[in-house]
């Protein structure tokens, strides 16, 4: 097959299928026979005013360059899930993008957009839709040795855009014929194209020559470094395309913030700038977000790829778990969450407080002596909180018994500014005081060595990078200490499965200390999902959610440990 055989129409000329049904979808949103959230009906908006003034500025639609590109979508295969190996199918957003894209002109023959910013709710066929451009740019798109990259922070992610237009080449057997595929790289023989992921950290980023460059999530990027590349390599092409697709993410600010910003002002009008195309699906109101009515707003594939059932679903977790309602609103609704979000739900957590002696290692209570245990540690700065939580399964649940700790002098130094709010811990024997201005370890490390005697402790998790002499001691005496990151890959399972326990009701604790410190947490999430507690946003003491977190991590990591002779239990310490 030859480069010229990709153009020849199809028996259904996709060309005009789709033109009409980019023409038919704005006319829709304009109409309100498809909802949308303002961003998009501004640049719904922007295309109709456009086709009518844009002529004066030496624009012009030019049908049979958007028809091209929708033509060669007949030779993409779908490449994953039940429909993988079928025909590419555009929806009506979809074609509305590409017929912007690639059907405006400049007066020299050239493309008007030279970047393109679209965001829009996850599962809404972005990268499918991504795939299918970036295998035009390398074969189809009349450019001698284009070179079309997917660029990412790293290799990998990189590479998930890559392998999805690989995938997408590898199903048809036209496109197939048109490529030779290498480790990481599709070379086209008959344009002397490329197309390869890139890295920052990639060597490959520099001296390059940019046709098409391409960024899935965006979000993603901490800097602009990779931006800023592939930005200033495009100087050598007549018509380069930079094309960024995303959800919203995280961070605070950053290169999508920014790009975010800069498109809804080239939307709202505030700034003129015929090179760059946006398309923003977002709410218009975010306290609306558990409203069904409003979902399509964020995702117009809404019951095409997004399934509603499922949205229902994460909806129904989101109000259960404010952790989750940050990432329905983040990932789902793109919308951008600011500041910290409480991460407990405090309903479910406050009906697991169970009248139990929670002292009973320390007390001369023997009714939970002699069972397997696990432990956590959050050892304070020296003028700080510090606790130590044990856990254990009583009865199908999991069971807390937390000693939480404050020096004299720390205590002294609230009641002087007027604050009393930890007095009711230290009268109900709750929260115990420590002689002196800072921290006593050894009066702390008594309390574990009782607590060692008392349980079977398969491991007690201390934070490696905060520890002390304490630890030494423990650690020589053959206490099953642990070493357990404060990040997100130590922090992420255990509060996840607390938060699941809690909302089973099969979690216990009967200690106040620790539901005000699970009150005062608040959660960071990462790109990936991944949550850990944001100390940057805390305001007051987490120290015993902390410990019980890491105990409930050393519980899932570690099986019960069949108990030995012990210097504790033996007394030959």
């Amino acid at each position: 097959m030859t480069a010229a055989a990709i153009h020849a129409v199809p028996a259904v000329d996709l060309g005009r299928l789709y033109l009409d049904r980019a023409y038919q979808y704005a006319e829709d949103v304009r109409d309100g026979k498809i909802v949308t959230g303002k961003l998009a009906k501004q640049a719904v908006k922007r295309w109709f005013k456009d086709l009518k003034t844009a002529g004066a500025r030496g624009l012009y639609f030019d049908e049979n360059a958007a028809a091209r590109v929708f033509r060669f979508s007949g030779y993409c295969r779908q490449y994953e899930g039940e429909f993988a190996g079928l025909p590419l199918e555009l929806e009506g957003w979809q074609c509305f993008a590409t017929a912007n894209i690639f059907g405006w002109m400049r007066s020299d023959g050239t493309r008007r957009f030279r970047i393109a910013y679209i965001k829009v709710g996850r599962k809404n066929g972005k990268t499918t839709w991504f795939s299918f451009i970036a295998n035009y740019g390398l074969l189809a798109d009349k450019e001698g040795g284009p070179r079309v990259y997917s660029a990412a922070t790293k290799l990998d992610q990189a590479k998930e855009l890559y392998d999805a237009a690989r995938n997408m080449v590898e199903q048809s057997p036209s496109l197939m014929s048109l490529v030779r595929i290498y480790n990481n790289k599709m070379i086209a023989v008959n344009t002397r194209g490329r197309m390869q992921a890139l890295s920052k950290d990639s060597k490959s980023m520099d001296g390059l020559n940019v046709h098409f460059g391409l960024i899935d999530e965006l979000h993603a990027h901490p800097t602009s470094a990779v931006w800023d590349v592939i930005k200033s390599a495009r100087g050598a092409r007549r018509q380069p395309l930079i094309v960024a697709i995303t959800t919203e993410g995280y961070l605070p600010d950053g290169v999508d913030a920014d790009q975010h910003d800069y498109a809804s002002r080239v939307l709202n009008g505030a700034v003129e700038d015929d090179s760059y195309f946006a398309l923003i699906y977002t709410l218009d109101n975010p306290e609306k977000w558990d409203d069904e009515s409003e979902w399509i707003k964020a995702n117009p594939n809404l019951g095409v790829s997004v399934n509603v059932d499922d949205m229902r679903e994460q909806c129904r977790m989101a109000k259960e778990i404010p952790s989750e309602r940050v990432e329905f609103l983040t990932k789902r609704l793109n919308v951008k969450v600011r500041g910290g979000a409480k991460w407990m739900n405090l309903e479910r957590l406050k009906a697991c407080d169970t009248n139990y002696d929670d002292q009973a290692p320390w007390n001369g209570n023997d009714a939970f002596k002699g069972a397997n245990a696990w432990g956590g540690l959050d050892l304070s700065s020296v003028e700080d909180m510090t606790s130590f939580t044990t856990v254990i399964e009583y009865e199908g649940k999991t069971r807390t018994f937390v000693r939480a700790y404050l020096p004299e002098g720390a205590l002294d130094r609230r009641l002087k500014k007027g604050d009393k709010s930890l007095e009711g811990y230290i009268q109900s024997g709750h929260l115990h005081l420590t002689p002196g201005d800072t921290v006593d370890y050894e009066y702390i490390k008594a309390d574990i060595r009782k607590a060692l005697e008392y349980f079977n402790f398969s491991g007690i998790a201390y934070d490696r990078w905060n520890s002390n002499q304490l630890v030494n001691d423990l650690l020589n005496e053959g206490a099953p200490m642990i070493e357990f990151g404060q990040g997100f890959g130590s922090m992420s399972t255990p509060m996840k499965e607390l938060m699941v326990r809690v909302l089973k009701q099969e979690f216990e604790y009967s200690n106040p200390v620790l539901y005000w410190c699970m009150a005062n947490l608040v959660a960071d999430t990462n790109p990936a999902g991944d949550i850990k507690p944001d100390k940057s946003k805390i305001k007051e003491k987490i120290d015993a959610a902390v410990s019980t977190i890491m105990a409930l991590g050393v519980m899932i990591l570690i099986p019960v440990k069949r108990r030995s002779k012990s210097i504790y239990a033996e007394g030959e310490l």
